[in-house]
């Protein structure tokens, strides 16, 4: 178990991206912060040393995205409507911002979360790979469809 100074540096350094990955799975701000609480308890109680710093980061972002998917398919998600949503202008106040935040979010699943690690988070398709256990391959492949799809999306826009 995690003393609480480290899980303060850990939640003062990860909270910013830990949200943004829930709010692309989640797009609701009560899922978000449950998920948030969630992912840090389990840091909190996760015994295990970290390599580094990039491996505690990969370990919450595997952490935060299992948890989100596991509230996705939560019966009582499935049977709940939410009552408010969150604007999109909480995590990129930008209006130019807001027509590519509307694009990514419209991805399937596993185009977000690449595009998410690759652009916002500056992981290399070798680094996702590992983080999401799939074939270094696999990830150039799902990057490049989620270009396209946002290229179409957005009208012809480039993203290189």
């Amino acid at each position: 178990m995690r003393n609480l100074a480290e899980a303060d540096r850990a939640i003062e350094l990860y909270a910013d991206m830990i949200r943004r990955i829930c709010f692309l799975h989640l797009k609701n701000y009560h899922d978000v912060e449950d998920v948030f609480q969630e992912v840090f308890l389990k840091y909190l109680l996760h015994d295990k040393k970290f390599e580094n710093n990039a491996h505690e980061k990969a370990w919450l972002i595997r952490v935060a995205i299992n948890c989100c998917k596991d509230l996705v398919k939560s019966f009582s998600r499935k049977r709940v409507s939410s009552i408010e949503q969150v604007s999109a202008e909480l995590f990129y106040p930008q209006d130019e911002s807001r027509g590519v935040l509307d694009a990514v979010l419209q991805l399937p699943e596993k185009y977000k979360q690449v595009i998410y690690l690759f652009y916002y988070e500056g992981y290399s398709a070798v680094e996702i790979a590992k983080i999401l256990n799939k074939r270094e391959n696999t990830i150039y492949t799902w990057l490049s469809r989620a270009k396209s799809k946002l290229k179409e999306a957005l009208g012809g826009e480039t993203f290189d």
